[in-house]
């Protein structure tokens, strides 16, 4: 009846009642906020994902200074939803306020989950269905809870029967190959041929640069403070990051090899740790900053993925970011700073080889080796930190990338306004 890819432009027609679609709107991110990250069993395990979340969708909201019934639409990643309850993202939105009208979505790319959920943010305020989305991404790793499988119907009358650790089953094992994610880090620096000194060279740096930025305070405006309480009503205030504070380098390069035992090159101290966080950021057309007089924080301009074999998921990154600077026109010297996640060291160094990028340019306040890595939230808490870096530095231009379980990755392009 009709197109839109027709190359004969007298063909295309438009029919009523989808003309929402002949202009594209541009993406803004109006805020961005995240979590503390906490270690593992630490100060945040008191809290649950839906708590995390609720926490970063109220302030998101808040400092846009709009109100909550205006939101469109609420887009998050989350990984380990088990044991969390029905439709945690719909949980975390009504808990912050938000009401019950507006739909919401959760999104399982696995690493790459809270920035897949900013893309479809983008796409749905780019086709004009929404004019603002709250998107970002959530976890508890601390958690998550064991599984007994096949335990509802095969029968539990005599013997033991195995417990199963959710949180590496559905987050940590890659299930094409059978193996710990881990094995492929260490199978990446075989083949990209990166020393263990250089992924241990790579995680001080990381560690070094996130302790500065917290001593220089540069993380302090993308941090919402929470309370904890505790026994006897006591209440106690998180407002940084813990694991930077557990930085032994002595330690960390004394290390054994945490997978591949006898010729892997990968440990605890340059992979990244299993954490708890949450983060969101608001995004509005330019419609929605003139009626509500918002600055910006940045644009997003472009945004793209990529997906090879399973078992080099550590390179996906390189693809996603070529595919995102074709779609944008844009070469690697156009950009300023990069977050590129460090699932493990390895993933940033190979990336920055295979790219040429600087690596005084990558993860300028450290990365998930410091910082920590909730899978569902650090795909979006990346993007929040590159918009303090990119504030920071006075850059114009920032990319985010990050890969994910299954060979895949995602990426961002923003510029700052």
């Amino acid at each position: 009846m009709f197109s839109l890819t027709s190359k004969n432009k007298s063909l295309v027609r438009i029919p009523k009642g989808v003309s929402r679609f002949n202009t594209f709107s541009n993406v803004y991110i109006a805020s961005a906020v995240r979590t503390p990250i906490g270690a593992f069993g630490g100060s945040l395990s008191k809290l649950s994902c839906v708590d995390l979340a609720s926490a970063v969708m109220k302030e998101a909201i808040s400092r846009a200074n709009i109100s909550k019934d205006q939101v469109d639409e609420v887009c998050f990643g989350h990984v380990l939803t088990a044991g969390a309850g029905q439709c945690p993202v719909r949980q975390a939105s009504i808990k912050s306020g938000i009401p019950k009208s507006v739909p919401c979505t959760g999104v399982n790319k696995v690493c790459s989950s809270g920035l897949k959920a900013i893309h479809y943010g983008s796409q749905s305020i780019q086709l004009n269905q929404s004019d603002i989305v709250l998107c970002g991404g959530t976890e508890s790793m601390s958690n998550v809870p064991y599984y007994i499988e096949k335990a509802r119907f095969s029968g539990m009358k005599f013997g033991d029967k195995k417990l199963i650790d959710g949180m590496i089953k559905d987050g940590l094992w890659d299930s094409f190959n059978d193996f710990h994610m881990g094995f492929a880090g260490d199978l990446c620096a075989q083949n990209e041929k990166i020393s263990r000194q250089e992924l241990d060279d790579f995680a001080a740096s990381s560690y070094k640069k996130a302790i500065k930025a917290q001593e220089e305070g540069l993380f302090d405006n993308e941090i919402v403070p929470l309370v904890i309480k505790g026994r006897r009503g006591k209440e106690t205030v998180v407002s940084m990051d813990e694991e930077p504070g557990r930085f032994n380098e002595k330690k960390l390069r004394a290390l054994k090899p945490a997978f591949n035992r006898k010729t892997g090159s990968c440990t605890a101290g340059n992979s990244s740790s299993l954490n708890d966080g949450a983060a969101g950021l608001l995004l509005v057309n330019e419609k929605t900053l003139k009626k509500y007089s918002l600055k910006p924080l940045a644009r997003i301009l472009e945004f793209a993925d990529f997906a090879h074999e399973p078992e080099k998921f550590t390179t996906a990154p390189t693809g996603a970011i070529k595919n995102l600077l074709k779609k944008a026109r844009l070469t690697i010297e156009d950009i300023d700073s990069w977050e590129i996640n460090e699932a493990f060291s390895v993933v940033s160094l190979a990336v920055a080889n295979q790219l040429k990028i600087p690596l005084e340019l990558i993860n300028q306040f450290g990365g998930a080796v410091a910082m920590g890595h909730p899978i569902g939230c650090s795909g979006a808490r990346i993007l929040v930190t590159l918009l303090s870096v990119l504030s920071h530095t006075g850059g114009k231009r920032g990319v985010a990338a990050i890969c994910n379980g299954g060979g895949g990755a995602s990426s961002v392009l923003i510029e700052r306004l």
